[in-house]
């Protein structure tokens, strides 16, 4: 079993679990996060978009002033089996690449074991 982990843009994440849905993979985790990459951000491009109709919340605006320099992303969190890794990545990719700086990341990490609360099934019965 792997854990895909993503890192997409904000406004990516319902096309994402649509497409993720249809492609079979219903169960994930989503989580709003902060973060930045390596390259550096350019600021007047962002202040467009908190005028605009992307960003509209102050407090996220206020997450991406000068002092703080972190953008809002969300992230996804996915279980697979081993021979679904492929599938989910390509899937991710397709939906979330603009062919822009902050498309994402994808984290591939391996599982040793899962087990369901309910039942007590282990591995992949569990996922």
């Amino acid at each position: 079993m792997k854990e895909v982990m993503a890192v997409i843009r904000m406004d990516m994440v319902n096309k994402t679990k649509e497409a993720l849905l249809l492609e079979g993979f219903s169960s994930m985790n989503c989580r709003k996060v902060l973060g930045r990459g390596k390259k550096k951000v350019d600021f007047s491009l962002i202040e467009g978009i908190i005028s605009g109709s992307e960003i509209t919340s102050p407090v996220i605006a206020e997450s991406l002033s000068e002092g703080h320099r972190l953008i809002p992303k969300r992230l996804i969190s996915l279980v697979v089996q081993d021979s679904e890794v492929k599938k989910v990545i390509e899937t991710l990719i397709s939906i979330n690449s603009k062919g822009k700086p902050g498309d994402g990341k994808i984290f591939i990490m391996p599982v040793t074991d899962a087990v369901r609360v309910r039942t007590g099934e282990s591995g992949e019965l569990a996922i």
